[in-house]
């Protein structure tokens, strides 16, 4: 039996010091070993199930032995899909809506219920308190769902969870691969990923680049994206028990913003008829966007001779985003004559980010116990320019485009706002004998936001301070077969202030989580079932006595039940997916509008599922794999009206040398006409039936 721990790429022995650590104390092999060992199939790039830790809970204790929910979404099922967005990605996740907006160029996403697109991390840190600019999915080695309150380890969070994107990193061995892809509506993209391990006394200096050039059209008339993206990463030899990875990124985006279609003609009736799904809303003349974003940061581990690890994350980035959104108001009686408006916004954006943390595995009579305390700070700055400009109507049955945009030179909007956030935390890991496993942590934040209104020099603060925590029991009934509850609590301060210049208090969140988790056939699948009761309360509503301003009342609520799978059967089928039941509605509108409460949260199914899946063929076929994946969902409220619920079904092939590979997939088969989410004038159009060829080498 190996006994090892990966970190940055590299194997090290620190997971065998830990082991030695516990036997030591008289621990069973239970207690210690399951969390620093490495197993799984022969070849775990190809694999469905995740890797043994998730790195967004910063322990070596296995998914499988973790009282809360997570789902890692590995990167051999990324390429089994040729997912090209991180929405594609967490279709995969049940309890997630990913693209509630459609295709606008953001990532926009829900989870259990309560919005969560700006809960989105990098290796362990924060993007930005606001992310404008879309992640790149090539540039991650898996993505990590965390579900229901995350305050503890990640302080300013809405309850719903958050996304933590792995980075791909450089490793020991000299790889290098470039793939083409053309496919549909004018997709061309060219990529490649080359490692190259360097000379070192102890073999752990390795540089690492990976880069994409992407043009695209899409479904929608005059709608287009190009991007570019570079992500050099060094990781450097400071000796056996240092560990030290230089991360740097780049990209560059432009699009023309595509913001849907009017309610009448796609899920409401309009006697002019039903609208088609490559109509555009907006007028091809408007700015496209024009974004970029930069990181540069370090990851750091050493381990002491005292058994005590130190772990710290420092990332900058920077980005700015703008363009024109042309967005739909309203159809006249006619059912034809649309009314539309445009805004032109501008962001810049930097962000300071940094975690530390220590830990330490001791044992006591009460135990073994995996200790971890941090800090972690944040500094967001982000700079907008906005303003409401003119554009004729549009026949949107018969539209004749080049209506004249008509800006303001004053803006409606000319603010800078900053944030600044600042955490303690403590969570002690207990694994009493060889079945029960006790988690208890504590954290405390206090947060400052400043916002600057260039328009009359004038500044609003808000300062926030909240202590939060968690704690979980689990128990192993059987071999592999672990039952768990769980609380958890979250907080997120609200900006801006009340009609009576008064500030807002932060919004709160609780949960409540019981479940099962089971690993199967030797650790090849995993099943996980739970079910969870949310709140969130002081969300920020409309003043009903002066609708220029806002109140903070009210509670949302989200009760539902989960399930899960990952799998690599014996027999080369790989599974993963889940179903979801949510149920989220409004509780509490305090003054705002007692009519909303018992009303449905926006863009929330209460029933969907996702399933997808992989064969690899044996003997005289070998190379060969089919894939096939479903994922639908049923009704779901949106504003006023209803989105009706649908069933999207994939299909691929894929064949693998040595060398060479490559992989056709067709997305939306069947060419289900459907919507995935909807705004209070407009739905997302989802995407139609696509192909996409990719052919690559590699060595």
């Amino acid at each position: 039996m190996k006994c090892l721990k990966v970190f940055g790429g590299f194997v090290t022995a620190v997971g065998c010091a830990r082991a030695a650590f516990g036997q030591a104390g008289g621990v069973s092999n239970q207690a210690s070993l399951p969390a620093i060992q490495v197993e799984g199939t022969a070849d775990e790039s190809s694999s469905f199930k995740a890797p043994a830790a998730a790195r967004v809970n910063k322990s070596t204790v296995p998914l499988g032995e973790t009282p809360q929910s997570i789902t890692v979404v590995p990167r051999a099922l990324l390429e089994s899909q040729q997912a090209q967005s991180l929405g594609d990605a967490l279709n995969n996740v049940p309890g997630v809506v990913s693209q509630q907006f459609g295709r606008r160029g953001w990532d926009d996403l829900i989870i259990r219920g309560q919005v969560a697109s700006d809960a989105l991390f990098i290796d362990g840190l924060r993007t930005s308190a606001n992310n404008r600019v879309a992640q790149e999915l090539f540039g991650v080695e898996r993505v990590e769902v965390l579900k229901g309150p995350a305050s503890l380890l990640c302080g300013r969070v809405l309850p719903g969870g958050l996304v933590n994107m792995v980075s791909k990193r450089p490793e020991k061995d000299e790889f290098g691969s470039a793939d083409v892809t053309i496919g549909s509506f004018g997709l061309r993209q060219g990529s490649f990923d080359l490692n190259k391990p360097l000379q070192s006394e102890n073999g752990k200096a390795a540089f690492r680049i990976s880069g994409l050039a992407m043009n695209s059209d899409d479904p929608t008339d005059y709608v287009w994206f190009r991007n570019r993206y570079l992500a050099p990463s060094l990781s450097m030899d400071f000796g056996s028990r240092t560990d030290f990875t230089i991360l740097a990124s780049y990209q560059d985006r432009s699009y023309v913003r595509q913001q849907g279609l009017p309610l009448s003609g796609t899920v409401l009736f309009n006697r002019n008829g039903r609208l088609p799904l490559d109509r555009f809303a907006g007028e091809p003349g408007q700015q496209p966007y024009q974004g970029y974003q930069s990181r540069l940061g370090y990851a750091l581990t050493h381990r002491f001779d005292s058994g005590w690890t130190l772990n710290q994350n420092v990332r900058r980035q920077e980005s700015s985003l703008h363009g024109q959104l042309t967005a739909i108001s309203s159809l006249a009686t006619d059912g034809s004559t649309l009314r539309r408006s445009v805004t032109d916004q501008s962001y810049t954006g930097q962000n300071d980010a940094m975690d530390t943390n220590v830990q330490q595995v001791f044992t006591t009579a009460f135990g073994t116990h995996e200790i971890t305390a941090g800090m972690d700070y944040s500094r967001d700055e982000e700079g907008t320019l906005s303003r409401t400009c003119t554009v004729p109507n549009l026949n949107i049955y018969n539209p004749v485009y080049g209506g004249r945009i008509v800006c303001p030179t004053a803006y409606r909007t000319d603010s800078l706002t900053t944030v600044r956030a600042l955490g303690v935390y403590g969570r002690d890991q207990i694994q009493l004998g060889e079945h029960t496993r006790i988690v208890v942590g504590l954290r405390r934040d206090q947060t400052s936001v400043a916002t600057l209104n260039n328009l009359n020099n004038t500044t609003q603060r808000n300062p926030a301070d909240k202590t939060t925590g968690s704690a979980a029991l689990m128990y192993e009934v059987l071999p592999g077969v672990r039952p768990y509850v769980s609380y958890a609590t979250s907080f997120f301060p609200n900006t801006g202030l009340d009609a009576q210049n008064q500030t807002f208090q932060p919004e709160s969140g609780k949960q409540f989580e019981g479940g099962v988790k089971w690993d199967l056939d030797e650790g090849r699948t995993s099943i996980t079932v739970a079910a969870y009761d949310l709140r969130r309360r002081n969300v920020l509503q409309t003043d009903p006595a002066n609708t220029a301003y806002s109140i903070a009342v009210g509670e949302q609520r989200t009760r539902g039940a989960e399930l899960g799978v990952a799998s690599d059967m014996r027999n080369g089928l790989s599974l993963f997916g889940g179903y979801a039941y949510t149920d989220g509605k409004i509780t509490d509108a305090g003054s705002a509008d007692a009519a909303t409460v018992g009303q449905a949260l926006n863009n929330v199914p209460r029933n969907s599922f996702t399933l997808s899946s992989r064969y690899r063929f044996k003997g005289d076929l070998r190379g060969w794999d089919l894939s096939a994946g479903m994922r639908g969902q049923g009704r779901a409220f949106a504003y006023t009206y209803h989105l009706p619920g649908y069933v999207v079904a994939d299909m691929g092939i894929g064949y693998s040398t040595a060398r060479w590979h490559a992989a056709f997939n067709i997305k939306n088969l069947f060419d289900q006409r459907y919507f995935t989410g909807g705004l209070a004038a407009a739905v997302a159009v989802g995407t139609e039936r696509m192909a996409m060829l990719t052919v690559g080498y590699r060595y």
